[in-house]
């Protein structure tokens, strides 16, 4: 081989190498450029999904959630929430407002002893009866049975208000009424066994749709607020014409039919 082919031979293979090294160099680059890609994404993806998970954490859930819900008021209620309850003839002249919480054991046990004069005196259009529904146990122990309950009563309460009297006497009876510390009544499905025992509220679909999507818990907490909002210390509270109905003891509400009657028919006449 001459001088001259050699030397050419070995300049042609210098520019090979030096081309293969550019196009490796290329192809480094290329591939660092595609890991830092990905490592951003990864990155981001991984920012967005913590950003998720903190605004996901930080969304109210449960009751808390249930105070922006929409407002939907049950039927046979008046007033700007639908939280005035009145049941009975409208020739009755007087209202007995009863304040009650469904976790309250003294309104249970009021209920069981005194409850069916009360219905038998609305019925006859003796006075009309006005609940106001109260959660403050729900404050004071752990739980929110109350609410729930008031919930659903709500739901009754749309059916009708025959349903609700005997919704809310069914959940006040020996055979359904936990102890004070049991919250039962936080379960969906316990009510609606109570429910259950209603004519009016078994197999009903509407009404047990209600109850488990929570349909009217705005308005359970809406209806709870006249309890503070009239300063109510506690349940069982009778009142008519702004005065307070309490048996013998002069502090607590009657628990006696006899005693219940006493005080109504000295309200009635006052």
């Amino acid at each position: 081989m001459s001088k001259r082919n050699s030397q050419t031979a070995k300049t042609a293979a210098r520019e090979r190498l030096r081309a293969e090294r550019e196009r490796q160099a290329k192809r480094d680059r290329t591939k660092r450029q595609v890991i830092v890609a990905a490592s951003v994404v990864v990155v981001l993806a991984a920012a967005g999904g913590i950003g998720y998970a903190v605004v996901q954490a930080n969304k109210p859930s449960g009751w808390d959630a249930a105070k922006t819900k929409p407002l939907v008021k049950p039927a046979h209620t008046t007033g700007e929430n639908g939280t005035t309850v009145v049941i009975g003839k409208s020739t009755a002249k007087k209202t007995l407002t009863v304040y009650e919480d469904p976790r309250c054991p003294v309104c249970a046990q009021f209920e069981q002893a005194v409850g069916s004069t009360v219905k038998k005196d609305v019925d006859d259009g003796k006075f009309k009866l006005q609940y106001v529904g109260a959660t403050f146990l729900d404050k004071n122990l752990p739980g929110v049975g109350s609410k729930n309950a008031l919930s659903a009563l709500g739901a009754a309460l749309n059916v009708s208000p025959e349903a609700f009297v005997e919704f809310k006497s069914a959940m006040y009876s020996t055979k359904w009424h936990p102890e004070e510390t049991d919250d039962k009544f936080k379960d969906d499905a316990y009510l609606l066994k109570i429910a259950d025992t209603v004519p009016a509220l078994k197999g009903n679909a509407a009404f047990q749709k209600a109850v488990k999507e929570g349909t009217y818990d705005r308005w359970a907490l809406e209806e709870a607020k006249i309890f503070d909002k009239d300063g109510i210390s506690g349940t069982p509270t009778l009142k008519m014409d702004g005065k307070t109905l309490t048996g013998p003891d002069g502090k607590n509400a009657p628990s006696t039919p006899e005693d219940f009657n006493k005080a109504i028919d000295a309200a009635l006449k006052g």
